[in-house]
């Protein structure tokens, strides 16, 4: 039964989000991922937010650019 398992050689992760580089075994040569563990916020506690306000300022923008056509059309 020998053989049945893949052969298994060093290989190099690279992360396309913050750029770390590391090691591991795969059956594969080189890996690209997303996210690693150094950039995913579930892991480092860091999460990262767009601050697009509440619904009433929202409310708000939408209700003057409605109001005065001329200027929400130069966006």
């Amino acid at each position: 039964m020998r053989g049945t398992h893949p052969d298994l050689k060093h290989t190099t992760v690279r992360c396309s989000a913050c750029g770390s580089v590391f090691t591991t075994r795969s059956t594969r040569d080189e890996i690209t991922v997303d996210v690693c563990s150094s950039c995913h916020p579930a892991y480092t506690g860091v999460e990262r937010t767009v601050a697009r306000g509440s619904r009433i300022e929202r409310f708000e923008r939408r209700r003057a650019r409605s109001r005065n056509p001329v200027a929400g059309a130069a966006r």
